[in-house]
């Protein structure tokens, strides 16, 4: 059996998953996975993620 390498995690990685807790998701993503989710899901994780990125730019 092969080991997983493990993942580096980013600056970005990190905001995702906090947004995800936020609503509501995480359990679910660990649980499953990021492929899991619904368009709809991934959509409004994205979305926000972009619009604090564009806060934090502009402060």
């Amino acid at each position: 059996m092969a080991k997983k390498k493990k993942k580096i995690e980013t600056e970005m990685d990190r905001l995702k998953m906090e947004i995800a807790w936020e609503l509501g998701l995480g359990e679910q993503i660990e649980r499953d996975g990021w492929e899991s989710l619904s368009n709809a899901a991934c959509g409004r994780v994205g979305g926000i993620m972009s619009k604090r990125l564009k806060e934090k730019r502009k402060s």
